[in-house]
């Protein structure tokens, strides 16, 4: 396979970002929350039906608009008040149901099923925290530095990683990820926490910013290996071919579907008033 050279690949992410970065800011910041909550539904439907686009391409029978609708009630549930955890429950069932209507060979086989309700949880119910995230006092600041403080960790780990990198992660999973790259998203994390503090939310305290930092420099990373080995298990190098220099919807979202949750636990239950 052929590699795209780390300069050409770092000059992709850097011009979709700046063509992202200031229309996510705009509607974020002036979006009614209701318009806000529809964009993430929105991404939740693309992420699933790319989750289960991965292992139909390698002859696994998810079931993509049976997930695709179950993800678009799972995320949108976070939109309304206190719906998400019987929405789950019922989606869980219904898939399972849907298993048990099969006619197929028998012993039945539950792959296709596990898979979609496994991109279900994985895609919709995690994203769907951003929702919440976007719902609390100061909600637009807590998803900027959410992105900011993800997009500058992992541009980090991707600069030190392909140039300096010698030591891989995780050889078996993701063979491009080193140390170096992985001790270069942790340290400029919290710097990148400290920097947004100053720049657009000085509402958030020292001790916080520093803590969100760290968090989300060692979640991430566990979620950008958590979805290398989905991918590996589906035999795909890209989700998709959405997003030039990331791949797929799901390529970028991978830290972020760990970081959200993290993100919006620790600013509702954890940070300082």
């Amino acid at each position: 396979m052929e590699r795209t050279a780390p300069g050409v690949a770092l000059a992709k992410r850097i011009g979709t970002g700046v063509v992202f970065i200031p229309l996510f800011y705009v509607f974020t910041r002036y979006a009614p929350v209701w318009a806000f909550s529809a964009f993430v539904v929105l991404l939740g439907a693309v992420g699933q039906w790319e989750f289960t686009a991965m292992f139909r391409r390698v002859g696994v029978a998810a079931y993509p608009w049976v997930g695709l609708v179950a993800g678009v009630l799972v995320t949108g549930s976070f939109g309304l008040d206190r719906a998400a955890p019987w929405v789950l429950t019922l989606v869980v069932a219904g898939l399972l149901s849907v298993g048990l209507a099969h006619r197929g060979e028998f012993p039945p086989r539950w792959e296709g099923v596990a898979l979609t309700l496994l991109g279900v949880c994985y895609v919709n119910w995690l994203l769907g925290h951003a929702i919440l995230l976007r719902a609390l006092p100061q909600g637009a600041d807590w998803i900027f530095l959410l992105v900011w403080v993800t997009w500058v960790g992992e541009s980090a780990a991707y600069f030190v990683g392909s140039t300096l990198g010698r030591h891989r992660l995780a050889p078996r999973i993701s063979p491009r990820k080193t140390i170096e790259g992985a001790v270069a998203q942790l340290a400029v994390s919290p710097l990148a926490s400290l920097v947004g503090r100053w720049w657009f939310f000085p509402e958030c305290g020292l001790r916080d910013a520093l803590v969100v930092g760290l968090l989300l420099g060692v979640v991430g990373q566990l979620g950008d290996l958590a979805e290398s080995w989905i991918k590996r298990s589906a035999r795909t190098k890209d989700t998709g071919s959405l997003i030039p220099g990331h791949g797929g919807l799901l390529d970028r979202l991978d830290s972020l579907l760990f970081n959200t949750p993290a993100l919006f636990y620790y600013a509702r239950f954890v940070a300082s008033p």
